[in-house]
């Protein structure tokens, strides 16, 4: 089906022509820019690839976004593999989520011959075997890479809100518990200082502490704190904590000029997306707050690859989804591109695939009855074409693709069958110990490698508790110690008196007190007679 023209319209009426006599030649001139470019490869036309007519997408629309999809096989990676070295070649940092293991080759030379030949000669490429600039990063250190990681504090209440997925009262009073931390000087730095807040804020001693700015229900802070217990088993408590990772970080170009290529190793933790998605919300908000806006540039200043972004969406929850696309919305007049890489474009929310400027399509299946509505469904997101798209779009061969982009002046550009080139770095992962002393050769990795686990709210609330029991386990042992001495008091003065020996008994007699004074008595005048000098009184 050819695009209708408007025939009161000169140019367009010469373009319709054009396409009339050749198709294919006015498919091309929509990819004529005049600025820098990234080279996507060659057209291709009924069934012949034309080396001469090359498709291309703007350097300055990358901030645009875009979508990379197509079915299992069909060369998805190796056309993000494609772009990314041209954006560092171009001065453009570049971030990559790399889910399976198979983008850390971009670090060094490809192998030269072979199907790679083929290709180079078959689009005209002037293939050279190129490795480049990259540094490996895991989250929280799990895998191998230079740890990210995120402070609770830094992260916020609101993308909290969202990752724990609780309701606007729950969103509230989680701001609550915040702002109460940030008041204490209780820092926030990983998932157990969350958690000691929110336990000592509904604790008896804790609710007063309230009073003045609000409450905190026993049922909200019971829900808030089994969110964060499922939570955790995610990778969680791996990813927040210290040192922090400068996002600005991802910013950085080589010695050379080239755009340091920032390679997420995500392998060890593809069967936890709630962490992936913490992780792409933090990244993008705390990007989005740092840098200025700055409009459309000649050339973005950071773009991002999602691989498998059908794991973000998953079971999203509709907040997660709303900050989203909200983020990747607004995030364009920082000078930042985001692109989603996955099967279908299905596997992106509505909402976010209308925010993507350009598109590249690989072969889709329809196999199925579902399969081939979803087939339908995509050939209506498109622009008008000269192709058969249902035919074209199943059709496509590995490393082939359907093009369209946003051209220099923001229109979309004529739907391109295009055969794609070659990457010149190494299509595959590099191997283990490769990847290894990179990571470790990093000038970063002293920086971020060890993590710091410093005085925090865990630590002060947990050292606080511990004073108040061991005052309060010293004020009940005095106490017990007074009540024992006080019961041992009043036992002694009711105890009855012991029974009197024998000789007690004679001495305590009357019969003993009596001759006591009789013999005291005569005893007595004998020693004054004696002392006095008087005789004894004779018969």
């Amino acid at each position: 089906m050819s695009q209708s023209t408007d025939p009161a319209d000169p140019a367009a009426t010469a373009a319709g022509r054009t396409e009339a006599k050749d198709p294919a030649a006015a498919i091309a001139a929509g990819y004529a820019f005049t600025g820098p470019a990234l080279e996507l490869g060659a057209l291709l036309w009924d069934g012949t690839c034309l080396p001469d007519r090359q498709i291309r997408v703007p350097l300055s629309v990358l901030n645009r976004h875009g979508l990379v999809a197509g079915a299992t096989g069909t060369g998805k990676t190796k056309t993000l593999q494609l772009i990314a070295e041209q954006l560092s070649a171009h001065g453009v940092p570049v971030f990559l989520a790399d889910i399976k293991g198979d983008v850390s080759g971009i670090s060094a030379p490809g192998a030269p011959g072979g199907r790679t030949a083929d290709r180079a000669r078959e689009v005209g490429q002037a293939w050279e075997a190129t490795g480049y600039p990259a540094e490996f990063y895991s989250l929280g250190g799990i895998g191998p890479g230079i740890p990210v990681r995120a402070s609770v504090t830094a992260f916020g209440p609101v993308l909290m809100s969202k990752v724990l997925r609780l309701n606007q009262t729950q969103e509230q009073s989680l701001g609550l518990i915040f702002h109460y931390a940030d008041s204490k000087g209780l820092e926030l730095i990983d998932l157990k200082d969350l958690r000691a807040v929110v336990a000592f804020l509904v604790s008896d001693k804790g609710k007063p502490e309230l009073k003045g700015i609000g409450g905190l229900s026993t049922a909200t802070a019971g829900v808030i704190l089994r969110a964060l217990t499922a939570f955790e088993p995610q990778g969680a408590s791996e990813f927040f904590g210290e040192p922090e990772f400068d996002t600005i970080e991802f910013l950085r170009t080589a010695p050379d000029g080239r755009g340091l290529i920032s390679v997420l190793e995500l392998p060890a933790v593809q069967d936890k997306p709630q962490l992936f998605s913490t992780f792409l919300m933090w990244l993008l908000a705390d990007l989005y707050a740092d840098l200025p806006e700055v409009g459309d540039l000649e050339r973005p200043k950071l773009v991002f690859f999602f691989d498998e972004a059908h794991l973000l969406f998953n079971g999203a929850s509709k907040a997660f989804l709303e900050s989203i696309t909200q983020t990747v919305r607004l995030i364009r007049s920082k000078g930042i591109g985001v692109f989603f890489v996955t099967q279908t474009p299905k596997d992106v929310p509505a909402d976010v695939l209308a925010q993507l400027g350009n598109r590249v399509q690989h072969a889709l299946r329809a196999f199925t009855p579902d399969d081939a509505k979803a087939l339908k469904a995509t050939v209506r997101t498109f622009p008008r074409s000269a192709y058969d798209l249902e035919e074209l779009l199943t059709g496509l061969g590995t490393g082939e693709a359907v093009v369209t982009v946003l051209g220099e002046q923001g229109a979309p550009t004529p739907v391109a069958a295009t055969r794609l080139r070659a990457p010149q770095s190494l299509m595959g992962p590099v191997d283990a110990a490769a990847l290894d002393a990179a990571v470790k050769a990093s000038l970063l990795y002293p920086r971020y490698a060890q993590p710091v686990d410093r005085a925090s709210a865990y630590e002060k609330i947990t050292a606080e508790q511990a004073v108040a029991e061991a005052e309060a386990e010293a004020a009940a042992a005095a106490a017990e110690a007074e009540k024992q001495a006080r019961a041992e008091e009043r036992a002694a003065r009711g105890a009855p008196k012991p029974e009197p020996s024998l000789a007690q008994q004679v001495v305590g007699s009357g019969l003993f007190r009596s001759l006591a004074r009789s013999i005291g008595t005569q005893l007595g005048r004998e020693i004054s007679r004696s002392l006095f000098g008087t005789a004894r009184r004779r018969r």
